[in-house]
């Protein structure tokens, strides 16, 4: 046999990783754990309950009327449409649906394409901490270096703080409100401190707006589109799979300034191009009717409420929860192991999956706090409430 056939090929290059510190995200991991014990899974944010049929049965006319080929890379007209007309009756910002909506797969990737289309190497992005975990690794991926202004005690964003940490190379701001994984709100208060700081330094903000519908006690959502400095330099975002229960589906969407999506799209047609074209369809002509979105924050008040009020016999310290469906409790007085291992030992032991709030963090960090996902059945609610009435 020739010797050379026989040898063992050559090792494949050594990958230098572009992101070494990111390993499996907590978020899988716990739902992994979750599935494997049989726990009721509280942790990770998606809703156990389905969508409107009609939303189903308009994806399967869509599909069965011929509408599987690729749409244009921006999206359906007629929903880029259906989105700008919906924004400017919620909001009073107008925007042109053709220079500037563009529909995405998913909100994380909008916010990455947005990063990507703005940010250059060396570039700063401030980002309040805790964040969701996909902030920090689309800075690191644009070349940009994240500086994190941590919230205070009470989860409300430090404005004195935020100005302290601009300096010359900051290029952008990333907002997200309602908060995940807070559950705190932006005020109005809060967004013209935001606005003034913007202007004065010549930012970009990126406003992740995903949980919009879910804003409690009947106060507005404080969008970035309704300070005309704000939007005019701002990509704002929301998720069609938080609105409508189908976040599996992976449609969003980016309102901007038209030379901001002139950016923006030349990244989005070479990153996915576009988004499938039924469900787009399917989203055009159920949004026609506003209120499964508009019933959206008394749908989710309801669900918080049973939730809270069954949590107020237990030793959980409850935080505020002021929107999205996510309800961070205080467990001190339960136990002092640290978060990762009481969301660990929760899962075993209670049967019911959490996410430990040192996920959202860059350092180390341990104040006894996990986050609950209240987007679920009632009885799924009852059924977890019942178990952690035995702490």
């Amino acid at each position: 046999m020739n010797a050379a056939l026989s040898s063992a090929p050559p090792p494949a290059p050594t990958i230098e990783s572009r992101l070494p510190r990111v390993g499996t995200t907590i978020f899988t991991v716990m739902s992994a754990l979750a599935t494997e014990l049989g726990a009721i899974n509280l942790g990770q944010g998606f809703p156990d309950f389905d969508c409107d049929p009609r939303l189903i049965d308009a994806v399967t006319h869509a599909m069965r009327s011929g509408q599987n080929q690729y749409p244009p890379m921006a999206g359906l007209p007629v929903l880029r449409q259906a989105i700008a007309d919906k924004v400017a009756a919620l909001y009073g910002r107008h925007y042109d649906a053709n220079t500037e909506i563009t529909v995405t797969a998913g909100a994380t990737q909008a916010i990455f394409n947005a990063l990507l289309a703005v940010v250059r190497p060396g570039d700063e992005v401030i980002v309040l901490e805790p964040c969701y975990d996909s902030y920090i690794p689309n800075i690191l991926l644009a070349g940009g270096i994240p500086v994190r202004v941590p919230m205070t005690e009470a989860f409300r964003v430090d404005w004195s703080a935020v100005a302290a940490a601009l300096t010359p190379r900051t290029r952008a701001i990333l907002v997200n409100s309602p908060h995940n994984p807070t559950g705190l709100t932006l005020s109005d208060e809060d967004m013209r401190q935001l606005e003034t700081i913007a202007l004065a330094n010549s930012l970009f903000v990126i406003s992740d707006e995903v949980y919009e519908h879910m804003v409690f006690d009947g106060q507005p959502h404080q969008s970035a589109c309704r300070f005309p400095g704000l939007a005019a330099r701002s990509f704002v975002i929301s998720s069609f799979g938080k609105t409508y229960h189908v976040t599996g589906w992976k449609v969003a969407y980016c309102a901007a300034p038209a030379a901001m999506t002139v950016e923006l799209r030349k990244v989005h047609q070479f990153n996915v191009f576009s988004v499938n074209t039924p469900v787009q369809q399917a989203l055009a002509d159920y949004m026609k009717d506003p209120q499964p979105y508009l019933e959206l924050p008394d749908f989710y008040q309801r669900k918080r409420d049973l939730f809270r009020q069954g949590l107020a016999s237990t030793r959980f310290k409850l935080y505020p929860c002021e929107g999205t469906y996510f309800q961070m409790v205080d467990y001190s007085a339960i136990s002092s192991l640290p978060e990762a291992e009481f969301a660990q030992w929760l899962t075993r032991e209670v049967g019911v999956a959490a996410i430990p709030m040192s996920a959202f963090y860059d350092e180390p960090v341990d104040n006894g706090v996990v986050r609950f996902c209240f987007a679920k059945r009632d009885e799924t609610l009852q059924a977890a409430l019942s178990q952690l009435a035995r702490l």
